[in-house]
């Protein structure tokens, strides 16, 4: 009951301070007491320890206790994430309450963002496109930026993303594997000339090529395939791995969803805010923001 409370409180950055000088003032007391701290004050002196790690200064968690030791005993780290990575730079997700698909359009998200769409009317397509998808101010989170620190630390050895953000490769991630493809990377439909962002950001009505054609965005649109060569890649290195972490994603986007099961690893670790499609057969679920939780994370080489 007292671990329940404090951690509700503990988030607040008041609290944090608070509870960092009340777990100072306590060690001292059990070392100059020696050990003359009666057993309900002992309960609260190791609740409020528990809440606040003299070593590294931050606020751990049971679960992020035993995600760190996950992470300190493997090398060979997949992490699959989804839109719930870059909520929390800014970028809306789609399926939540506040998602793009349920917001009022004059067309139905997910139709706009058809192939069929693309070509039927591609004035639409690119006054919603430069609107909601380019998110090019966004900058990488707490979590982005915790798993280039693994990757440089030899942890993490791929990063399978949802995204079309690019914010993993602004971190500092080097092998990122983009299931959907980039809004940073476009190419004309006729003659295949490659253009980056501000061909379309920058453009009017539907931008177009010296040769005439459309420049189209190299996401992958409702309607079209995957890249084969990402997803033999991506599936390889789930397949591979020790451990894969699956964050941010409810898992419900198919065929992405399905490479989750190539891994024949060590634990299969989900974090999300919402319950996702294999909570049950994770090793361990955290129900918290991930940035908060990486945020908590250790790189150690």
């Amino acid at each position: 009951m007292i671990k329940m409370q404090l951690n509700k409180i503990y988030r607040s950055e008041t609290w944090k301070s608070a509870i960092r000088n009340i777990a100072l003032f306590l060690f001292f007391c059990e070392k100059l007491c020696k050990n003359s701290l009666k057993s309900e004050q002992k309960k609260y002196f190791f609740c409020i320890l528990y809440m606040y790690n003299l070593k590294g200064g931050v606020v751990v968690t049971k679960e992020v206790a035993e995600l760190q030791k996950i992470i300190d005993n493997h090398d060979n780290i997949v992490f699959f994430g989804g839109a719930g990575v870059s909520t929390e730079s800014g970028i809306p997700d789609f399926r939540s309450k506040d998602g793009l698909y349920n917001q009022k359009y004059k067309y139905p998200p997910e139709t706009i963002l058809s192939n069929m769409f693309f070509y039927r009317r591609p004035e639409e397509f690119f006054r919603f496109y430069r609107d909601k998808m380019i998110c090019d101010t966004a900058k990488p989170n707490a979590a982005h930026l915790k798993l280039a620190e693994l990757e440089h630390a030899g942890k993490v050895k791929a990063i399978v993303t949802q995204n079309i953000d690019g914010l993993h490769q602004m971190a500092g991630s080097e092998n990122v594997l983009e299931l959907h493809g980039s809004i940073y990377r476009n190419y004309c439909k006729k003659c295949g000339r490659e253009y980056g962002l501000d061909a379309v950001k920058n453009s009017e009505g539907v931008p177009k090529c010296e040769c005439g054609g459309i420049i189209k965005p190299d996401v992958v649109l409702y309607g079209e395939n995957l890249n084969d060569d990402v997803m033999n890649r991506a599936a390889r290195a789930i397949n591979e791995a020790q451990v894969l972490i699956v964050g941010g994603t409810s898992l419900s986007v198919w065929p992405a969803a399905s490479l989750i099961d190539y891994f024949r690893g060590n634990h299969l670790i989900v974090i999300n805010k919402t319950p996702a499609e294999r909570d049950s057969f994770a090793d361990l679920v955290i129900r918290e923001p991930i940035g908060e939780v990486f945020s908590q994370i250790v790189a150690k080489k």
